[in-house]
C-alpha cells in the first residue's frame, strides 16, 4: 500500500472510530423499582427470577435516619419500611408488569403491617423512581379501588423514593440460603393463606 493509500485508510479509521465512541446506545438503560410489601424476604423473593429483572435486593426505604440497621428498623423508630428494590430492563419487563406481581404478593388493605407483622415498618409501599412510575403506580391503584372487594379500603402508598438502603447481607436471597426457614415463616406467618383468599388463583406464591 503506497503512503497515500496509507494516510487515507488512516484518517477514514479514525473518523469511523470517533463516530462510534459518540454514538449513543440505542438499549435502553436498566431502571430501578421499589416495593414495600411486609418481609422483605417475601418481597425479594416475588421478584427474583422473573424475565427481565436484573437483581433483587432486601433493604429499607422511607425513613429519616442514615444507614439504618435491621435492628433499628424493626423497632418501627426509623420510618423505614422493609422494601425491595427491583432493578429490571424495560425492553423486557415493563414497570406495569412489575405492578402486576407486587399487589398480587400483598393484601393492600392492610394498614401498617402485612399478614401476622404489625407495624409502620411493614407497610405497604410504593415507592416511584420517576413520573412515569408515579403515574403508572396512581392509575393501578385506582383500578383496584374500583373493584368492590377494595374498594375505599387500599392502604398502599404511593410516594416518591428519597434513599434505599440495602439490608445486611445475611438477609439477601434468604429464600434460597435458608428455604427452610423461610417456608416455615411465610406459610406460618399466614401470608399464603390470606393472598389465597383475597387474589383466588392469581395470587403470587412461595417459589
Amino acid at each position: 500500500m503506497s503512503p497515500l493509500k496509507s494516510q487515507v485508510f488512516l484518517r477514514v479509521a479514525l473518523v469511523l472510530i470517533a463516530a462510534c465512541v459518540a454514538m449513543p446506545s440505542l438499549a435502553a438503560p436498566n431502571e430501578v423499582a421499589v416495593f414495600a410489601g411486609g418481609c422483605f424476604w417475601c418481597e425479594e423473593s416475588a421478584f427474583e427470577g422473573l424475565p427481565g429483572v436484573v437483581s433483587a435486593v432486601s433493604g429499607y426505604a422511607g425513613g429519616t435516619a442514615v444507614n439504618p440497621t435491621y435492628e433499628q428498623v424493626s423497632t418501627g423508630g426509623t420510618g423505614h419500611a422493609e422494601s425491595a428494590q427491583v432493578t429490571f430492563d424495560p425492553a423486557k419487563i415493563s414497570y406495569q408488569k412489575l405492578l402486576d406481581v407486587y399487589w398480587h404478593n400483598i393484601d393492600p388493605t392492610q394498614k401498617d403491617g402485612q399478614f401476622c407483622d404489625h407495624g409502620s415498618q411493614y407497610r405497604t409501599a410504593i415507592f416511584y423512581t420517576s413520573e412515569a412510575q408515579k403515574a403508572a403506580a396512581l392509575a393501578s391503584k385506582a383500578k383496584l379501588e374500583q373493584e368492590p372487594r377494595f374498594q375505599g379500603r387500599i392502604a398502599t402508598e404511593i410516594v416518591p423514593l428519597k434513599k434505599f438502603y440495602p439490608a445486611e447481607e445475611y438477609h439477601q436471597d434468604y429464600c434460597k440460603v435458608n428455604p427452610l426457614r423461610y417456608t416455615a415463616y411465610y406459610k406460618g406467618c399466614g401470608r399464603e393463606t390470606r393472598l389465597k383468599e383475597i387474589w383466588g388463583d392469581a395470587a403470587g406464591g412461595h417459589k
